[in-house]
C-alpha cells in the first residue's frame, strides 16, 4: 500500500514539476500583500490563524473530515506548497509524501515549520494487552502464517523506532509550537512582527489557561486512568498530566478490529477500576468503544486529538482551544 501511495505522488509530480519550474517568488504570489501559509493538519492551520490574523491566507490541505493517514497530495496540494512562503506540517512517518514534495518543489524563499522538531519527541509504546500486530481475517494454513510472522519479524528489526507524531496534544506542546510558528512569521514579515507577537502573546495565554483547567480537573481526582477503545494519539497528554491508559491500538495503528483478547483484557480493566467512560477519537466509527461500554455498563464518549477535524465542527468553527475545552467536561467524568 505504501508503495502505491509513493508512485502515485511521484506521477503526481512529474505532472507538476514543469507548472513548477516557472514558479514565481512565493513574496511575488501573496493574495493582497498577504503571507501564504500551507499547513498539513489542523492544529498547525489553527494556530496559524490565530498568529497571522488578517495578516495571511492560511491553507489546510487535510480536508475536514479526512482520515490524516490515508492522504495524498493532489496536483494543486504541491503546487500550493511549492509556492508558499510557509510551510506547517507535522513531520512524522505519516507523512511519507512529503519528502519526494520537497524535493521536486524547491523554494529558497519558502520556510517551514515541523511541529515535531518543536518539541521533545516520545516513542510509540504498547501498553498491556493492547493490540501490537496488525490482526488478519484471511485464511493461511501454519506454515504460511509462520513464514508471514518472520517476514514481518526481520521487516520489523529493520524499521527505526517510531515516534507519536500527535505532539499537540499536549497545551504546553502547542505553545512551542505556537512560538515557533511566530518567529517564522516575524522573520518572513518583519514589517508585521509585532502585529504577530501580540496575538501570540494572547493567545499562549489563553494556552497556559487551558493548561492550568486541564491541571486542576486532574489533582485530587477519584483515578488516574483513562479507557480508549480506539487508537490511542494521546501520549503527549497523559504524560503531561500524570494520567494512565489502556487501549486497543497504538496512535498510529492503520487496524480497526482488535483481537478478541484485547476487547477481553479492557472490559475487564474498566470493570476492575470501576470506569465510568469508555473514550473513541473524532473520526471514528467508535464500534470497540461502544462493545466495551455495552458489556460493562459504562457509557462512552468522544476525546478529541485535533488531528483532523470533521466537516459539520470546521463549518462550526471549532477550534484547537474549543475542541481541547470539550476534554475537560469528558475528562471530569472519566477520572471523578
Amino acid at each position: 500500500m505504501k508503495i502505491w501511495r509513493i508512485l502515485s505522488i511521484w506521477v503526481c509530480l512529474s505532472l507538476v514539476t514543469g507548472l513548477c519550474a516557472g514558479c514565481a517568488p512565493a513574496g511575488d504570489i501573496q493574495t493582497d500583500g498577504k503571507i501564504v501559509i500551507v499547513a498539513t493538519a489542523f492544529p498547525q492551520y489553527d494556530f496559524a490563524r490565530r498568529i497571522a490574523g488578517d495578516r495571511a491566507e492560511v491553507t489546510l490541505l487535510l480536508k475536514p473530515g479526512m482520515e490524516a493517514h490515508s492522504y495524498e497530495p493532489s496536483p494543486k496540494d504541491i503546487i500550493r506548497v511549492a509556492k508558499c512562503d510557509l510551510f506547517l506540517n507535522v513531520g512524522g512517518e505519516s507523512e511519507t509524501w512529503l519528502d519526494a514534495v520537497l524535493e521536486t518543489t524547491a523554494n529558497p524563499n519558502r520556510k517551514m515549520v515541523a511541529a515535531m522538531d518543536c518539541v521533545e519527541v516520545l516513542k510509540e509504546e504498547t501498553v498491556e494487552g493492547m493490540q501490537s500486530r496488525e490482526h488478519h481475517h484471511h485464511d493461511h494454513d501454519e506454515e504460511e502464517e509462520a513464514e508471514a510472522l518472520s517476514d514481518s519479524d526481520h521487516v520489523h528489526e529493520d524499521e527505526e523506532e517510531e515516534y507519536d507524531e500527535h505532539v499537540w496534544t499536549s497545551p504546553m506542546n502547542a505553545i512551542k509550537i505556537v512560538n515557533a510558528i511566530n518567529a517564522a512569521l516575524c522573520d518572513i514579515d518583519p514589517d508585521n512582527a509585532a502585529y504577530y507577537c501580540e496575538n501570540t502573546d494572547a493567545y499562549v495565554a489563553e494556552l497556559i489557561a487551558l493548561d492550568n483547567e486541564f491541571r486542576e480537573t486532574v489533582t485530587g481526582a477519584k483515578r488516574n486512568v483513562l479507557i480508549f477503545g480506539d487508537r490511542f494519539p494521546l501520549l503527549y497528554f497523559v504524560r503531561e498530566y500524570g494520567l494512565d491508559y489502556y487501549a486497543a491500538f497504538p496512535g498510529c495503528a492503520a487496524e480497526t478490529e482488535p483481537s478478541a483478547a484485547t476487547v477481553a483484557f479492557l472490559i475487564d480493566t474498566v470493570k476492575r477500576e470501576q470506569v465510568p467512560v469508555v473514550f473513541y477519537i473524532e473520526l471514528s466509527n467508535h464500534k470497540v468503544a461502544d462493545a466495551i461500554a455495552e458489556c460493562t455498563g459504562t457509557k462512552t464518549a468522544q476525546f478529541n486529538t485535533c488531528h483532523n477535524i470533521s466537516y459539520d465542527d470546521f463549518q462550526a468553527g471549532e477550534t484547537y482551544l474549543s475542541l481541547m475545552r470539550a476534554n475537560i467536561g469528558v475528562l471530569k467524568e472519566a477520572l471523578r
